[in-house]
């Protein structure tokens, strides 16, 4: 099993007097997660997959909540979005066994932060847990290996699933695609058009590193601007995709208002475009790279409690930085190459305007990006 950075932290909560709720998209470890945390204690597994578990947190009064829990002083509630009035049991079991440490998970972020963040204001930890990081997955073989499976990772990213069956990683990811990605996230989000997703999501594939454009894609697509800004909403929610704004400051012709999209696992991207042949055969391993140093640092940033802000930057003239993070009042700008060339630098109209420190990260010094020591 790997082991995950978040578990420290979260062990360091227990008993803070405050729920600790894990979410992320399915199938990232969140439930192996909190029973590696909890497997040394007695604990009560509510698993909100079960309908007569679903039927007794529904609405239950005070003592009704003192009778399930019996005397248990762990309680796990797992899919905790699938209970109605979820967030308000929860708020009953902090508030009145204060001796009860709740743990919780959720799959689907629309679903339940809904439902548990106005009853559980000032009452939770809240923490997103992703697919394995670089860091995770390093640690956990030693570099050597990691180095020899970079190109794997590049192609079929980082579930759990997918690395714990080598061979089999197409298969794990056309079923985590057809299943997670349409079926769960159009049930939720209830969308009526599932091919509008699924046609909206190979766009922002092939758009990886591009700006995005809202009217263009509504023409590709052939909806309105609106909703596809909504539908990029749901898929930023539902943990598939994540937005990098432009940066803008100083600079008379800055582009001020375009986005990038990137997704959170390459594995999932390269599935829905159905491409997994190798780099060196590929038209798009540039933005392939980027995908995962970005995703990777964004992985980071969480887990780490950075407070750092994210954007990308470039001018109508075209001079471009891939990723600019703003942290602390300094501002760093990075260039990502697959093959580096000799002399390569950032515009001096962004490092001289900003007084920005820049680096170019290629193969050779990557993990020094993908890592915040």
């Amino acid at each position: 099993m790997y082991s995950r950075f978040l578990s420290d932290r979260i062990k360091n909560r227990i008993d803070s007097g405050k729920a600790i709720v894990v979410m992320g998209p399915r199938q990232v470890g969140k439930t192996t997660l909190i029973e590696s945390i909890l497997e040394t204690r007695d604990y009560l597994l509510l698993d909100g997959d079960d309908p007569k578990t679903r039927t007794l947190l529904t609405e239950p009064n005070t003592e009704q909540i003192r009778t399930i829990l019996g005397k248990y002083k762990f309680v796990f509630i797992d899919e905790a979005q699938k209970i109605e009035g979820i967030g308000l049991t929860m708020k009953i079991i902090t508030d009145r066994f204060k001796d009860v440490q709740l743990f919780m998970n959720g799959s689907s972020f629309f679903d339940l932060s809904s439902k548990i963040n106005e009853p559980l204001t000032g009452r939770k930890w809240e923490y997103q847990l992703f697919p394995i990081s670089w860091e995770e997955y390093e640690n956990h073989h030693g570099y050597l290996f990691a180095e020899q499976n970079l190109e794997n990772r590049l192609l079929y990213g980082f579930y759990p699933d997918v690395l714990n069956n080598a061979g089999d990683e197409i298969s794990i990811l056309r079923n985590l695609v057809n299943s997670y990605l349409y079926k769960d996230i159009l049930s939720y989000a209830e969308i009526r058009k599932p091919e509008v997703l699924e046609k909206l999501v190979q766009a922002l594939a092939l758009q990886v590193g591009s700006e995005v454009n809202y009217s263009e894609l509504a023409q590709i697509v052939n909806v309105d601007k609106n909703t596809i800004s909504k539908y990029i909403d749901i898929l930023q929610k539902g943990y598939i995709v994540f937005k990098l704004n432009s940066f803008s400051r100083n600079v008379r012709n800055e582009i001020k208002t375009n986005k990038k999209v990137y997704f959170y696992d390459n594995g999932i991207r390269n599935m829905v475009l159905g491409n997994f042949n190798p780099m060196e055969l590929r038209t798009d391993k540039g933005a392939i790279w980027e995908n995962f140093l970005i995703s990777e640092r964004i992985k980071q940033i969480e887990y780490k409690q950075s407070l750092a802000h994210t954007y990308f930057w470039r001018t109508k003239q075209q001079q471009e930085v891939d990723f600019v993070e703003e942290n602390g009042g300094k501002i760093f700008g990075y260039e990502f190459k697959w093959n580096k060339k000799k002399n390569q630098k950032l515009p001096k109209t962004f490092t001289q305007t900003y007084n920005a420190k820049s680096k170019i990260i290629d193969k050779v010094n990557f993990r020094e990006f993908v890592i915040i020591k």
